[in-house]
């Protein structure tokens, strides 16, 4: 099988124009175009260009002339201007508007509430943007779709068309020899019939003859001779005649044998090698963590992102940040070690401690780490994740055996999958865990210190529909070792294969459809992954110490086709 192996590279890596070292670009001068980190602006670019228009780089390709934002007449009051923006009723207002209707509203300022407008606008071009890619795409793939499936009618209507040709040749072969045989027997029988009549006939003319001579005896009157005569017959000897025996044990028939659909053909649907996918990432943004390694990732509703920290040797940390420009705003910080996160349906984040059998909780109210009602006692939960109908999925490990368990949101335990149908162990380590549309749960199994992973697929019940343990293209040389897992919008599949630095695109029953090589794109040492709103996917990394770098990366990218 063929995979898509090569991704697009968007965005290339641009230094400072300035001092050639600082990645970090904030700033373009308009009137020179030179590229510039913060440091240069101030302390270089000032020096020589006091009266250059320098913007931020965000907002390059907007209207450069300044914007009045004091002569906006107030539509209810014509003889003002307005002087505020009311977000509660999104609306420009002037004193008079304040005095009268807006007194107790939130207000803010004509230049933030354009801003604010703008930053909204620049998301929706980007949202808008990757949905034109993915119907692209999409597209394409609906194209050849169609095309293999014309293909794929013609190609069957010569089959049958040819089979009937074959099947009329071979009928009339059958036939004919069926015909060969009825006159081979015909000929036998009546070859053997003509020998009988003629033997029968035979018998019959000395029957005749011996017939005659005794009426002759009995009718003659002349006595002398009849003594004389009948003395000589009765001394001759008795000839024995023959009779042929007449068979009657079989007779032929022909017996037509049925036609059935079987036995002419039949159309049936057949499993055909996956087509080729193919998928292209491309950098939105990149940022510095602060972290040694980002080992979970959540994405908000409000476009803020959680981010935990943990390694076997070193404290935890559980981070809600919000992407400003190139930099990550923390929002808040909670020194705790968790083995896993998930945001619930009502917006809480859902932890996994390091050490115990029960959930912990965030909430988005209070902002406070509190007990939850789940709880796998006596498992040890290490994965946790939150299905579209909000039921708790956590994968948990007790004496060296794993075990997948489906917790309702009231805290019942509605199923737990551990062995197979042939009572074997499914699961050694169950770390990371993610749903399909289709009620399919996929499940990264690997356990530090072992050479490889899996990811195994269990269908609706935890039937074993799937299990992937690597592809002889990406794991030739390196064995497959899954970390982070997440669904896509098309309801495909992420996996992040650590020790290859390769997004696995799985369908829906954990087939490998397509693959990308994040370092070809600038992302190393990927760990965990997270989508938001949006479609874009964030990628969080790990230090790389080959290179003694003190923190982890954080990507913000576009990924198309998946």
């Amino acid at each position: 099988m063929a995979f898509s192996k090569s991704v697009i590279r968007s965005q290339m890596p641009i230094n400072c124009n300035l001092c050639e070292t600082e990645k970090n670009i904030r700033w373009k001068c308009l009137t020179c175009g030179v590229l510039m980190c913060s440091t240069c602006k101030d302390k270089i670019h000032l020096r020589i260009g006091k009266d250059h228009k320098v913007v931020n780089i965000k907002n390059v390709g907007l209207p450069i002339e300044e914007l009045d934002f004091k002569n906006i007449k107030c539509q209810e009051h014509s003889e003002q201007s307005t002087c505020l923006f009311c977000t509660k009723c999104n609306a420009l207002v002037c004193p008079t508007c304040v005095a009268k209707v807006h007194t107790k509203h939130d207000l803010i300022e004509i230049s933030n509430a354009y801003n604010l407008k703008i930053d909204k606008l620049k998301k929706e071009l980007s949202r808008l943007h990757k949905e034109k890619d993915e119907i692209t795409a999409t597209k394409t793939e609906l194209n050849l779709l169609k095309t293999a499936e014309n293909t794929n009618y013609k190609k069957v209507s010569t089959d049958i068309l040819k089979h009937e040709e074959i099947m009329k040749e071979t009928v009339e072969k059958f036939i004919g020899k069926l015909k060969n045989e009825l006159d081979q027997i015909h000929e036998a029988s009546s070859k053997s019939n003509e020998e009988s009549i003629n033997a029968i006939s035979e018998s019959e003319n000395q029957i005749n003859e011996k017939y005659s001579d005794v009426q002759n005896f009995i009718n003659t009157t002349d006595v002398t001779e009849f003594f004389q005569v009948v003395s000589k017959f009765e001394r001759s000897k008795v000839v024995s005649i023959p009779k042929p025996k007449i068979l009657r044990s079989s007779t032929l028939q022909f017996i037509p044998e049925e036609f059935t659909q079987s036995n002419i053909g039949v159309i049936q649907s057949i499993d055909i090698p996956l087509a080729e996918v193919k998928v292209s990432l491309s950098i939105i943004n990149e940022y510095k963590t602060n972290l040694s390694y980002v080992s979970y990732l959540c994405a908000c509703p409000d476009d803020s992102l959680w981010m935990a920290s943990c390694h076997a040797d070193m404290d935890g940390v559980v981070r809600n940040v919000k992407t400003e420009g190139f930099n990550l705003e923390t929002q808040s910080t909670y020194n705790i070690k968790v083995v896993g996160m998930a945001l619930s349906a009502s917006h809480d984040l859902l932890l996994v401690p390091e050490v115990g059998s029960k959930l912990k909780m965030i909430t988005s109210t209070t902002n406070r780490v509190t007990d939850t009602i789940y709880d796998i006692y006596p498992f040890e939960p290490v994965a946790i994740h939150v299905g579209s109908g909000g039921q708790i999925i956590v994968g948990g490990i007790l004496n060296y055996r794993g075990a997948v368990h489906v917790i309702k949101k009231n805290g019942d335990h509605e199923a737990v999958y551990e062995n197979d149908k042939h009572n074997q162990p499914i699961f050694k380590y169950p770390r990371n865990i993610t749903t399909t549309s289709n009620g399919n749960i996929h499940v990264v199994d690997y356990i530090a210190g072992e050479e490889s992973g899996k990811l195994v697929v269990l269908g609706v019940g935890g039937n074993v529909i799937n299990i992937y343990k690597g592809n002889a293209d990406i794991n030739k040389k390196k064995p497959f070792k899954p970390a982070g897992i997440i669904t896509t919008p098309r309801d495909n599949v992420i996996v992040v294969d650590v020790v290859t630095q390769i997004l696995c695109i799985m369908n829906n029953s954990g087939q490998l459809i397509a693959y990308i090589k994040t370092n070809d794109s600038g992302v190393e040492c990927p760990f965990s992954v997270a989508i938001n709103q949006t479609g874009q996917l964030y990628i969080g990394c790990t230090r790389m110490l080959c290179r003694e770098e003190k923190e982890a990366k954080l990507f913000k990218v576009n990924i198309i086709g998946c």
